[in-house]
Formats: structure tokens, sequence, C-alpha cells
């Protein structure tokens, strides 16, 4: 394991290596794994940017996120304003289906209905975070596939197995009806995720509850 000075700099030399990021305008602290970033950013886009670069630093267990969004006045729009564009790139992307339906409240983009997949309602979100006056993004899309959860476990188990992101050897899988459950360890934020979105591409899997510790 890493001192919390040790993760501090890390986590604050991987910030500056991210060209999305201004990291003088965010602040870092580390307290046994978990790292706190704070300070203010001009955009949804760049806050996220931010947190997914100190999530790939290794023995990162978790972040606590208290960026502030300050939009520039030149990057202020309507609601109305972000509602269109925002559906309009939605309409355009061959990956979300068309039961994908936005809100936007006080700059606040809320993803709704339904998909088939979860890579598509990951895309849904994708789409609309670098968007001009986003504030932020609640993706409340409810997956529920048509295929049944048949052999989805040792499909996991496979997918696990074939990946070059995760040791599969500590990674144990269980299902129940759609439902998949993630146990084990890994030695980084990025593993977990690589294991999480391995289970997330299984046909029928509904929910993913990831209880894989970072070590």
């Amino acid at each position: 394991m890493k001192s919390d000075a040790q993760l501090k700099s890390d986590v604050e030399a991987e910030l500056r290596w991210e060209p999305r990021v201004d990291a003088a305008q965010i602040g870092v602290s580390a307290k046994n794994g978990v790292v706190e970033l704070d300070g203010h950013v001009g955009s949804y886009f760049e806050k996220w940017a931010a947190e997914r670069a100190a999530l790939r630093v290794s023995n990162v267990k978790a972040i606590a996120s208290e960026i502030k969004v300050e939009l520039l006045p030149s990057a202020t729009r309507t609601d109305e304003d972000i509602a269109r564009v925002a559906k309009n790139h939605l309409d355009w992307d061959y990956s979300v289906p068309d039961t994908v339906k936005v809100k936007v409240t006080d700059g606040m983009v809320t993803l709704e209905g339904k998909a088939e997949w979860q890579y598509q309602k990951e895309e849904a979100e994708r789409v609309v975070r670098p968007l001009m006056g986003v504030k932020g993004v609640f993706n409340a899309i409810d997956v529920t596939p048509r295929a049944s959860a048949i052999d989805v476990k040792v499909k996991i188990e496979d997918a696990l197995k074939r990946s070059a992101e995760t040791d599969a050897k500590h990674i144990k899988v269980e299902t129940s009806n759609g439902k998949v459950t993630l146990r084990g360890t890994v030695s980084s934020w990025a593993e977990r995720e690589a294991a999480e979105h391995a289970a997330w591409a299984a046909p029928g899997v509904t929910r993913v509850e990831d209880l894989i510790t970072v070590l």
C-alpha cells in the first residue's frame, strides 16, 4: 500500500497528465486509499475527467468529489437549449435507442427510459456529458434485456479469463435472476471496472453489484 502522501502525489501527477483538466484548479487529499477532490472547474466534462483520472491511479479505493462546476458566461445555456441539443445528439447516435428521454433542470441532465444493454445506457451518458451548459448528468435509464440470463455465470467467467485487464483467479461471480454479484480483490480501480464491464456485457444481465475490493 502507498502512504497517504504518495497517493496524493500520484493523483496530482495524473491530473497534470490529463489534458482535459486544469490541475491547478483542483485540490487533492488522501487518507487510507480514499481520495478527496475539491476546487472549481468550468464544465461538467472537466469534473468528470478529473474524477476518472484520480480513479486510474493504483491503490485508489474510492473518491469523494467536492469539485464545483462554475460555467463561464459564454458557456451558459438555457435548459431548453440543452435539452434540444442533447436530444439531437442522442437521435444521431446509432447506439442509443429511441426509448431514451432527456429532462433538464438548471443545467442538470436526467436521462430516462429503457435500454436493452448497459453499453447503450453508458453511450447515452457519454453523448450528453461534454455538451456546453451541462452542470451534471443523472443516468436513470433502466436496462431491461429481452434475452434470458442463461449460462450468464459461465459467460462472464470466460470473459474475465480472456481479458488482459483482469486477474480472473481473484474474482468470484455469483448470479441470480439477472443480477450479478462480483466479489474478490484486484490491484487497481481500472481492473475492478474492467470486471464490471465484463459482467454487464453478458446477455440477460439487469443488475451488477460490484463488491470487489481494491488492495
